[in-house]
């Protein structure tokens, strides 16, 4: 399976909501990670699954949250591109360039080195 890594947009925007879900109820940050690995699971598993939404960028539509992982697949690995809120802004994720466009001179990672790591961080 190829590993899953973020674009740090993605990656803030993923804490973001698991933050305000944490300071609404008790332990729902906690299941609102756990509903996005168990998406990254199923991405891994078969990410040609998932519909075109734009280019080469697919959309997993999470369990019980109203969010969307959108996602490309390359050869080593699968970058998701953004979490996003499926009641707002639908194309806030856009202006995210490719790694080439971004980063066209020098080797500075556009994504984050480390895969997802679950849902110590929240309480």
């Amino acid at each position: 399976m190829r590993p899953v890594r973020f674009y740090p947009e993605a990656e803030a925007e993923m804490i973001d909501a698991a933050s305000w879900y944490a300071s609404r109820q008790t332990d729902l940050g906690k299941r609102f990670l756990a509903s996005i690995q168990d998406s990254l699971n199923k991405i891994q598993i078969n990410p040609t699954l998932y519909p075109v939404v734009e280019g080469d960028v697919r959309r997993c539509l999470t369990k019980t949250f109203p969010f969307g992982i959108l996602f490309r697949v390359q050869t080593d690995r699968i970058v998701v591109v953004a979490v996003m809120h499926l009641h707002r802004d639908p194309d806030c994720w856009k202006q995210r360039r490719s790694e080439a466009e971004r980063y066209p001179l020098h080797g500075k990672p556009l994504i984050y080195e480390r895969p997802f790591d679950g849902v110590d961080e929240i309480e």
